[in-house]
């Protein structure tokens, strides 16, 4: 049985599919139009995992789009009549849906009267809990999923057994902490879809001063529950008014006249940043957390469980995930790598399985996150070829040493190896790599490589079996979804991937997972007694490199030193011509 899981019509536009329950591919539709969060119908998507399942889309039993238009109506309707500003824009977004069939098909170069698959739609909260729990070790937990919106909700909450989910309660629109978050990043100056992890970023620069302004934007209630001060915001009256049809997806103006009164004028993006704009994310940071372990510890309570399965876009939130099992009664967690919105291919498709087909679980855990695109050898030599580079092939060891010694040596690294990462973090096989025991290498990685906001951070990766010597925390952290403190004897020896409140969003790599970039860190222990790499996505302003092609323009236009592409390694100013 074949299950195509489909996020369309919606940012991070994504596809997956699964055959007898087991994932076999998945992957962001922005891997292939080169444009960051892409909206629409993932139809590149669609195409690469009919090619990993080898069928053609007609051989596809049951098609799976996680929006539910019958969810919360009676809500929907009442608060439509108040706002009908908000009715258009959910209106507007509503009619896509119905073109799925036909774009598939198109996709699928074929019509729609040949389709046999049969269409479901699955509750978009439903389907990012399923998302964290089909995919987790665990049999049974408690399932939390937080973002902005879907179906009118902002929140979902549960317990799950086996192949069962059952939802406790949920927060309804307009009430949000993904959405409050959203509405501060743009007071902050940071207005395009999905900066909220750079707001995440600059909080540790700043003091939480503001915290009687913020008690009175988000109020938790005791409970599972919290709400917003609306005077703050003006997404009640007029609905997220973002177009999903195509590209990258435009946001409205969120925050409102109120936000400004409390805190004073917002901040224009070319304005430079102050201290008071690291104040105010330190604010909204610490307040995010204290409503959110709130949740998490009256979850537990609630339910019993011993083990969190957790979505959503505040899931990609690593500072707040990093201190749940401390602050919290929960003794497991599990956030799968694409914990947003792409991630509801995932879960759309495991909860029609499972859920509604009833099929039983197979024992399949998301322990890794290579399920994208993977190209030949020999359109990587073409590549090179293409650019007049010369290069060598090296065999794995050879290229596992010569790499690490080009990093020991000071010199960046891209590092494109196997199947591209679910998600948007680089784990190891799309990563550009270098020494971390430089204190030099963030602002040269952020002027010259990424060419990006000077106070963004980089990630450490680091043998798993390594961890507790390094960091105070060494609970598995194998999709960079948690940050732990380095150790304070640590810190002067990682200075590079160690944020400047001696924090690292830590990736921990095993040789059962990824072989070859364990082995690249072993080899980089061994010459310099370090078992950690600084790590960052290999893209410079667009979204992570997909093709060889794109591989070796990001390395050129970037300026790295070295490449490793597959088993050919370059080095810049080796080029033919």
């Amino acid at each position: 049985m074949y299950v195509l899981g489909l996020n369309a019509y919606h940012g991070d536009a994504s596809a997956a599919i699964l055959r007898d329950g087991e994932l076999l591919a998945a992957v962001e539709e922005e891997r292939f139009t080169r444009v960051k969060h892409t909206a629409g119908f993932p139809s590149n998507a669609v195409r690469y995992c009919l090619e990993v399942a080898g069928i053609p889309v007609e051989a596809v039993d049951h098609v799976v789009v996680p929006r539910k238009r019958s969810a919360h109506l009676l809500k929907k309707a009442l608060w439509a009549a108040r706002f009908p500003r908000f009715a258009l824009s959910r209106a507007n977004a509503w009619r896509s849906f119905g073109e799925v069939q036909d774009a598939l098909a198109e996709a699928g170069a074929t019509t729609p009267t040949k389709l046999k698959a049969q269409l479901h739609f699955v509750e978009h909260h439903i389907a990012h809990a399923a998302s964290a729990f089909y995919c987790s070790p665990f049999d049974e937990a408690a399932v939390l999923s937080l973002d902005g919106l879907g179906d009118f909700a902002s929140m979902l909450w549960g317990s799950a057994l086996g192949r069962d989910i059952e939802v406790g309660g949920r927060v309804m629109f307009p009430h949000s902490l993904g959405l409050y978050y959203t509405a501060v990043t743009q007071y902050l100056g940071f207005p395009r879809y999905g900066d909220e992890y750079k707001v995440m970023g600059l909080a540790p620069y700043g003091e939480p001063k503001y915290g009687d302004v913020f008690d009175r934007i988000v109020r938790a209630d005791g409970e599972m529950g919290f709400e917003l001060g609306m005077d703050y915001f003006r997404h009640q009256k007029v609905g997220p008014e973002v177009s999903w049809r195509s590209g990258e997806p435009k946001m409205p103006t969120l925050f409102g006249q109120g936000l400004v009164d409390a805190l004073g004028p917002a901040r224009d993006p070319s304005e430079p940043l102050n201290q008071h704009h690291y104040d105010v994310a330190a604010t909204l940071q610490e307040r995010l957390e204290t409503v959110v372990y709130g949740l998490v510890s009256e979850l537990a309570s609630r339910t019993g469980a011993k083990s969190l399965a957790y979505a959503g876009g505040v899931a990609f939130n690593c500072v707040v995930n990093g201190r749940i099992l401390e602050r919290t009664p929960f003794e497991n967690l599990y956030v799968q790598p694409a914990a947003g919105d792409a991630g509801l291919a995932v879960g759309g498709a495991m909860y029609a399985y499972h859920a509604i087909l009833g099929r039983p679980r197979t024992g399949f855990v998301m322990d890794h996150a290579y399920w994208g695109p993977e190209y030949p050898v020999d359109r990587m030599r073409a590549a090179l070829e293409a650019e007049g580079l010369v290069f060598e092939e090296l065999s794995d060891d050879e290229m596992v040493k010569a790499a690490a010694r080009r990093i020991a040596g000071g010199d960046v690294l891209g590092w494109y190896q196997g199947r591209s990462e679910w998600g948007p973090r680089a784990l190891g096989n799309r990563s550009i790599v270098v020494d971390p025991r430089r204190a030099d290498m963030k602002d040269i990685l952020n002027s010259r490589v990424k060419r990006r906001e000077a106070f963004r951070p980089f990630s450490p990766s680091i043998l798993a079996e390594r961890v507790a010597e390094w960091f105070e925390n060494d609970y598995p952290s194998p999709f960079m979804q948690m940050t732990y403190q380095v150790r304070e004897d640590k810190r002067d020896a990682i200075p590079g991937p160690t944020h400047v409140d001696g924090s690292g969003r830590l990736q921990t790599v095993t040789a059962e997972v990824n072989p070859r970039y364990h082995a690249l860190i072993t080899e980089f222990d061994r010459l310099t007694g370090v078992p950690v790499l600084l790590n960052t996505s290999f893209n410079d302003n667009e979204p992570v490199v997909n093709t060889p092609e794109e591989a070796v323009a990001s390395f050129l236009r970037a300026r790295m030193d070295a490449l490793a592409l597959g088993p050919f390694l370059v080095a810049r100013g080796t080029a033919r011509r």
